[in-house]
């Protein structure tokens, strides 16, 4: 207990120097958490976007690529289907339900999904949670529009406000859809998912609006108005992706194949979870790479303790000395040094899951409006106490070579004062 007292006493009356090695382990420890916790985050909220959909169909692709813009939102699709192709898969035998996505349309930099009804009903996230609205209705007018949750906070959308759509992706865009504004009838619960950041209208929504956009359109097209829409073909003519719910997961191998092997047009069916895996292999590598940089910040951090013991230690002898003059023994000695490098290290690390979880809960708004990225800040448990345990251990490894080096030293040596 005396060498406790001795290390805290002799850190304390060193305490800028202290000071400077605590912050720097703080800030190694800090950056190794808020790395493992952010990829951990953007792990799970991939895992949990979709949940209880068998197989996701589209234009022959890479799986990846399907699965990142069909679900995501991320990139574009290379092709739409027909919708000849969708009630191909809708009416296979194997199908239980089936839902239309159209991509390809924007809002102030929010995608604008197209869809129908039963996506309410049938798309699930995390483990099987169905979508609920905070406010208002699904939509059941053409011009009617349901926004997620981040659209309607970041963007201050009530009921009833009017919006339009632009064309294409960009957050600026000059082709907007300013002849059929939607009127927002629904804001979604958040989620943490890219639904949150999504505008979803009907799909014939998405036909009125590109009326006269085509390359056989007639001139005045272009110009009509909502009111003008009962005497127009609103069947939609082609979507971007489908997602498919099967009778049994048995035949869900059979039912790949057949979509693969359509022969009427280039179709690919993936099944989700597969296609994650392979997701999950492409980014381990950059994951491992990620964690290992963190892992050699702390091993920084402790090289720069040890540093700071060994650069002290000339100055320090004359103090060992008379430790060692007043009883001491030289396992003392020893102890003391591993005692105060083992309190350097406990409190910086305990100070980095603090500033860690407190940066990550400050910020988690700002990560998730600027890039989608939901991240669940639980209290601190086993896996950050493990931390506090092997960063606080390895420092009184480390103090060890400074403590083996004043072991050696003589009462002699140090009592002779140098001039």
């Amino acid at each position: 207990m005396i060498v406790l007292r001795l290390a805290f006493l002799s850190l304390l009356n060193r305490k800028s120097v202290a000071a400077l090695t605590v912050f720097a382990i703080m800030v190694s420890v800090t950056l190794f958490l808020s790395v493992d916790k952010i990829r951990s985050g953007a792990r799970d909220g991939f895992a949990n976007t979709i949940s209880g959909t068998d197989v996701i169909a589209g234009a022959r692709t890479g799986p990846l690529q399907l699965l990142l813009y069909s679900v995501f939102h991320i990139g574009n699709a290379t092709n739409n289907i027909t919708w000849k192709s969708f009630e191909y898969i809708q009416n296979r035998p194997e199908t239980a339900w089936a839902v239309p996505l159209s991509l390809g349309d924007s809002h102030k930099g929010f995608r604008v999904l197209g869809t129908t009804g039963a996506y309410f009903d049938k798309f699930r996230y995390g483990r099987d949670r169905a979508l609920t609205l905070s406010q208002g209705r699904t939509f059941d007018g053409v011009l009617d529009v349901v926004v997620g949750a981040e659209v309607a906070r970041s963007l201050n959308y009530q009921l009833g406000q009017k919006i339009v759509i632009a064309h294409g992706l960009g957050k600026v865009s000059f082709a907007n859809h300013d002849n059929m504004p939607f009127e927002v009838v629904g804001i979604l619960e958040p989620t943490g998912t890219p639904v949150d950041q999504t505008l979803h209208v009907p799909l014939e929504g998405i036909e009125a609006i590109h009326v006269g956009w085509g390359a056989r359109a007639s001139p005045g097209q272009k110009n009509i108005t909502p009111e003008d829409l009962h005497s127009v073909d609103l069947h939609p003519k082609a979507i971007t992706a489908a997602l498919v719910g099967l009778k049994s997961k048995m035949k869900v191998f059979r039912f790949q194949r057949a979509i693969n092997d359509y022969n009427r047009e280039p179709l690919m069916a993936i099944l989700p979870g597969v296609a994650l895996q392979d997701l999950w292999r492409l980014m381990g590598a950059a994951e491992q790479a990620l964690i290992a940089i963190s892992a050699l910040v702390i091993v920084a951090g402790l090289l720069g303790m040890l540093t700071m013991l060994l650069s002290g230690l000339n100055e320090r002898r004359r103090e060992m000395a008379i430790l060692r003059s007043v009883g001491a023994k030289p396992t003392h000695i020893v102890a003391l040094f591993v005692t105060e490098a083992f309190l350097l290290a406990l409190a910086g690390s305990c100070l980095g899951v603090v500033l860690a979880f407190g940066g990550l809960g400050l910020t988690a708004p700002w990560i998730e409006a600027q890039y989608g990225l939901y991240l669940t800040i639980a209290p601190p448990g086993p896996r950050e106490a493990l931390l506090v345990m092997v960063v606080s251990f390895a420092g009184a490894l480390v103090g060890l070579w400074p403590a083996l080096r004043a072991y050696r030293l003589s009462v002699a040596d140090g009592l002779i004062v140098r001039i």
